[in-house]
């Protein structure tokens, strides 16, 4: 009897625990969020080796009476994979950190550094809609975005340049580090093609590397008007403000980079037959490039599978889209009135898909 008593407790801690861990799971966020205000990887970066927490303490900018909590922050930022320890004694002030891939990410100067996006998505104006989920379920709502601040995300971000410029610098860090593997890996996606239309392009960051790396194509970025004011084009970059539903510029491929997982599936499908519109009007056949996730496209460590989960609730709770499997994709695609495409899986956890008219 006793033991089955011991047995039955230790489930319900073990509950308790893993609740727990869910309750708390912002705290990992938020740890990472300060670190990065207050520039640590910069600061562990820059010492050039293991670096001692007593230096760490006197190179950061915190108020005297705060020193003794740099130790416990870093606890935690070890525990999550974001820095290694060395050298640990009963002294603390003698532990050395130094930085893992993760936190290699963070650098302010990385050109690929992921802090930007860190930036966008925990800023309030983005995190306060997921304290409204649960009457947003409740309401007719579009997102609970539009219940906290009655107007879409892009509306919002049109009229409030803080959210406008945090997103569209959270954006450029991922096209950075996307744009060069895909030149990198994928160079024939490109062959052939003379002009390309890169929509939702942002403020180019993606384009002007293509427009670089291909100075025979003749690349547009195309996004909405606060987007792209005031940015300077190139020999073959140009800046065209519009609206994705209305008209695209025709062109000999259509790039779209992490935009469909922004909409519903009826608004994918229409952006989709404007993009149809805009690669057939040369009179030649042109292609679609989407880069986007496409869910369980092969079996997935935990991790990952978390990860592609997050932005779809994400997707959710912002905006109108979700993120999409396999099946999905064609279903849109077909519904579109595209006749073929391929998927190629190269990006971690997002794709390259073509599609052909």
């Amino acid at each position: 009897m006793e033991s089955h008593i011991g047995e039955h407790a230790t489930k319900l801690l073990q509950a308790q625990t893993h609740i727990w861990n869910h309750i708390f799971s912002f705290i990992n966020s938020m740890s990472l969020k300060c670190a990065v205000d207050l520039g640590i990887p910069d600061v562990i970066h820059n010492y050039g080796k293991p670096m001692p927490l007593s230096h760490l303490i006197s190179s950061l900018p915190i108020h005297p009476s705060k020193t003794h909590f740099v130790y416990r922050l870093m606890r935690i930022l070890i525990h999550s994979g974001f820095f290694f320890h060395h050298n640990v004694t009963e002294n603390e002030l003698e532990v050395e950190y130094v930085l893992t891939d993760a936190s290699i990410l963070l650098l302010k100067n990385n050109p690929f550094s992921v802090t930007p996006f860190l930036h966008a998505m925990l800023d309030p104006i983005l995190t306060n809609p997921w304290n409204q989920f649960s009457n947003w379920l409740k309401n007719s709502d579009t997102t609970p975005f539009e219940t906290v601040y009655g107007i879409s995300l892009w509306d919002y971000a049109g009229g409030e340049p803080k959210l406008n410029q945090l997103f569209n610098d959270g954006m450029a860090s991922d096209a950075r580090l996307i744009t060069s593997l895909v030149i990198e890996k994928c160079k024939e996606v490109f062959a052939g093609v003379e002009s390309l239309v890169d929509v939702g392009g942002g403020t180019g960051t993606m384009a002007k590397t293509v427009a670089r790396s291909f100075p025979h194509l003749e690349c547009t970025v195309f996004d909405l008007p606060h987007v792209v004011a005031g940015l300077q084009g190139s020999e073959n970059l140009k800046y065209v403000g519009g609206d994705m539903f209305e008209a695209i510029p025709p062109a000999d491929a259509i790039m779209l980079k992490w935009i469909l997982h922004d909409w519903s599936d009826e608004e994918c499908v229409n952006i989709l037959k404007k993009c149809k519109e805009a690669i057939t009007q040369k009179g030649k056949e042109g292609k679609v490039i989407i880069i986007d996730m496409v869910v369980e496209n092969e079996k997935r460590d935990d991790e990952s599978v978390e990860t592609q989960l997050f932005f779809d609730m994400l997707m959710m709770v912002l905006v109108t889209g979700k993120e999409r499997n396999k099946k999905e994709w064609t279903k849109l695609i077909t519904s579109a009135g595209f006749s073929d495409h391929k998927i190629i899986p190269v990006l971690g956890l997002r794709s390259i898909i073509e599609i052909y008219p």
